[in-house]
């Protein structure tokens, strides 16, 4: 199975009394949302199913991508790695997901999928991640099959 975290791009500080969940992307994290779409666009079979943070900033993010999205609650800031990868259904689903969303959360999922003892990995503002599974010797492994930054792609 292929899973793909993708940070959401740069977004607006927050304003005093403004909901986390409504914040909105910078005019780079505009650009850097198309650049990394662009990517994925060319990368992602037809089939992939891509889910989102119910946050304004990632809904803004995956909408640069152009193909249908799920927005799932679980996938919100305050999400966890087991919130994540269920609903990714990780390992066994049989199409790719793409998942956008949060840190530190992405860093952590991404962490306890490689076995990184501490606990969690940077991942920047715009960012994808796209893991893959698969099976050496009798064991099913995690592999990173890339990973790019929008100033890369």
């Amino acid at each position: 199975m292929d899973l793909i975290l993708w940070r959401h791009a740069e977004a607006e500080d927050p304003a005093d009394g403004q909901d986390d969940l409504d914040r909105a992307l910078t005019s780079r994290g505009e650009k850097q949302a198309a650049r990394v779409a662009a990517w994925l666009d060319r990368q992602l079979p037809d089939g992939a199913k891509i889910l989102t943070s119910p946050a304004r900033r990632c809904e803004q993010t995956v909408l640069a991508l152009g193909r249908k999205y799920k927005i799932r609650d679980e996938l919100a800031p305050d999400a966890t790695p087991d919130d994540i990868l269920e609903a990714a259904q990780w390992p066994v689903a049989k199409q790719p997901v793409v998942v956008v969303g949060h840190q530190p959360v992405l860093g952590e999922t991404i962490a306890r999928l490689l076995a990184v003892e501490a606990g969690s990995v940077p991942v920047r503002k715009g960012s994808v991640w796209w893991l893959r599974t698969r099976e050496r010797d009798g064991h099913e492994q995690t592999v990173v099959w890339a990973v790019h930054a929008p100033e890369s792609v």
